[in-house]
């Protein structure tokens, strides 16, 4: 495997004709072995891509396979038994990924939750809702581990104990962001980081637009919880209507730049997310036992407690306001939102700015 791992890692040329160069040799190894006149001579390669396998002969290629291995990153290509089925069908494959821990499995139902990385409290709250739900439900969740949207789904889906992937536009041995690194180590326990990048490849902007393919050919249904009206979102979005997926929006405030994405894609046909029981209804999948259970037998608040817990929402409110919609003096409220606090039923996300738990 090791010159499989070779022409894999090989810069310069496109995967289409490193399959071609392959299949016409026989294998990596013969690929390795071609003189330069003779790669001349088949006519697959232009100059310049002749000239970078030429360089790349001269790298150490033992000394990166052993590494590798040491880190316990596996190198799957597209040959491979373990090549999941999902992408060899989508018109560019990757030619081969490097996975630390496992790969979604094969005939289980995957959902991708991605979005905005600024994203509101209320779209945080609602990643991880739908996270958790999908796998609670036996649903693996695929996503991009990035701050924001991306890394909620995938905690929440960790906080109902299912599997979920992170699909990285950076080696497998990067964590990127640096702030998830928690969730970058519970991945490999839980589930999987994966890459088409070779280790060692540095997160820059033109790997994330090829990396959203992956993570929409993974996926049976891509779920966007927040996007701008230009944003990296969209285009897993229509990367996966192309793929022929089925893509649900959340609906949010009409005044938000963040739910903007959203509400075009619900005008182009997008599903809506309601809540999870119905996209769990709609999917033919039996709503969560311990959910229901959970939901039926939640602590029921004190009178005062309900009446301002049911003023807070998603959008953070101040306590001004709070005050009018309770009806009760800003002191009241705010004796009740330390109750709730407490609780873990509210948050205080700026100063006198409180949301919904």
């Amino acid at each position: 495997m090791m010159y499989e791992y070779w022409l894999a890692a090989l810069s310069g040329v496109p995967a289409k004709k490193k399959k071609l160069l392959r299949e016409k040799s026989g294998s990596a190894k013969e690929v390795y072995n071609i003189e330069e006149k003779q790669l001349y001579m088949m006519g697959i390669l232009m100059e310049k891509e002749v000239q970078a396998v030429v360089k790349a002969k001269k790298k150490d290629m033992k000394g990166e396979y052993i590494r590798m291995g040491e880190q316990g990153i596996s190198f799957v290509p597209y040959f491979s038994e373990k090549f999941p089925e999902r992408l060899k069908v989508i018109p560019n494959p990757p030619y081969a990924l490097y996975v630390k821990g496992k790969l979604p499995e094969e005939g289980k139902i995957s959902a991708a939750i991605v979005g905005a990385r600024r994203c509101t409290h209320y779209g945080e709250a609602m990643a991880l809702k739908y996270g958790e739900w999908l796998a609670k439900a036996g649903v693996q969740v695929i996503s991009g581990m990035a701050r924001g949207i991306d890394g909620s789904g995938q905690r929440g889906a960790l906080n109902g104990n299912g599997r979920t992937y992170g699909v990285l536009g950076c080696g497998v041995d990067i964590c990127y962001p640096k702030e998830n690194f928690g969730l970058y180590m519970d991945l490999q326990k839980e589930g999987g980081l994966i890459s088409e990048q070779i280790p060692g490849t540095k997160p820059l902007p033109g790997y994330f637009p090829a990396r959203n393919r992956i993570i929409s050919a993974l996926s049976d249904l891509v779920l966007v919880m927040e996007a701008k009206e230009k944003s990296g979102s969209l285009i897993t979005a229509d990367i996966a209507l192309e793929q022929g997926k089925d893509v649900y929006a959340l609906p949010g405030p009409v005044t938000s730049p963040l739910s903007l994405g959203c509400h075009r894609l619900i005008q182009q046909g997008a599903g809506i997310l309601v809540s999870p029981k119905d996209l769990l209804d709609e999917m033919d999948i039996r709503c969560p036992k311990d959910l229901r259970i959970k939901n039926k037998n939640e602590k029921k608040l004190e009178t005062t407690e309900n009446l301002v817990y049911s003023c807070l929402g998603f959008i953070p409110k101040g306590l001004d306001c709070l005050s009018k919609e309770a009806g009760l003096s800003v002191r009241e409220v705010l004796e009740q939102l330390i109750t709730l606090e407490l609780q873990g039923k509210a948050k205080e996300i700026s100063k006198n700015y409180y949301v919904r738990i």
